[in-house]
Parts: structure tokens; sequence; C-alpha cells
């Protein structure tokens, strides 16, 4: 399958207000209790275009997976055992795949661009948090190679930290 990635643009939003609105009606269905209308809200994914480091993917021109890559994170990042804290990375946040498209494969081949676009930008490593309750992301990125280095708590509850060396 092809997908074509880009940075997202203003033009995206409501594209990208629907995809997320479907993956949370999605992830209730699974009782996946992450997402909700208080997180992630129309205000992050404009922040993330303005910092132009939000990027969709479309397949035959329709969305079906949006990511955020930037080198931000939340304070609790500095609970984890990083395995080599003082090389450069990015953080992974708000990965959604749309419903249409879930169990296709998107998911792993959007990692893998985006762990090589990492690594041409100079990180050594991708982070991540994962809700702990949501046995699909944390399948992902197992899969993909992602180690556990600590656990935090936030509003919803616990979320395993994650890195991969690239």
């Amino acid at each position: 399958m092809d997908i074509i990635y880009r940075q997202g643009t203003a033009a995206d939003l409501a594209d990208i207000e629907v995809l997320v609105t479907e993956a949370v009606k999605q992830m209730k269905v699974y009782g996946i209790d992450q997402w909700d209308d208080l997180y992630p809200v129309a205000e992050d994914f404009r922040k993330d275009i303005a910092e132009k480091c939000l990027y969709v993917g479309h397949v035959n021109g329709d969305l079906a997976v949006i990511y955020t890559l930037n080198r931000e994170c939340d304070a609790e990042y500095a609970d984890g055992q990083w395995k080599e804290p003082e090389k450069p990375f990015c953080v992974l946040h708000r990965l959604c795949v749309s419903p249409r498209y879930q169990n296709q494969g998107i998911a792993g081949s959007t990692m893998a661009r985006l762990e090589q676009e990492a690594k041409a930008d100079g990180a050594a490593a991708i982070r991540l948090d994962v809700f702990t309750e949501n046995p699909y992301a944390l399948r992902l990125y197992q899969h993909c190679g992602y180690q556990r280095t600590g656990r935090v708590y936030w509003r919803k509850g616990a979320f395993d930290l994650m890195e991969k060396y690239l």
C-alpha cells in the first residue's frame, strides 16, 4: 500500500479532527479509554502544524495516518531510565491511524518512515509514552523494537515510557 506523507497544514485540520474522532470511537469499542474531549484537541494539532512537526499520510487521497515528531517531552520523561540519556532524541506524539486503515500495516510502515526521518535529522533515538491499557499500541511499539524504560502516571492512568535507538 502506497502512503504519501507530507507535513500537515491548516487545511488538514478538519480531516484530522474527523480521523481522531473516528479513532476515539473505535478505541472505546475496544474498551480503551485513552483519548477524549480533553486530549488531543484541535489546539494540539494547530500548535503542531505551526511548529512544522505534524505529519499526515494519505492513501489514495484519503487521510490514513497522522503523527507528531519533535524534541519536546513532558517533565515526567525525566523519570525514564534512558539507555543513553545524553544522546539526541526525537519524541513521537499522537500517532493515529484511521479505523478505515487499521490492520493493514500502516502503523508499522509509518514507524519505519518516522525513524528514518528522525535519524536523518540527527536523532540517535526515538522516545514515546504509551497507555498501558492500549494493547494494540503496546504490541506495535514492541514489535518495532521499542524497549520500556519506565512508567509514569497521568490523568488516564499508567503510561510506559519507551525508546528505540536508531
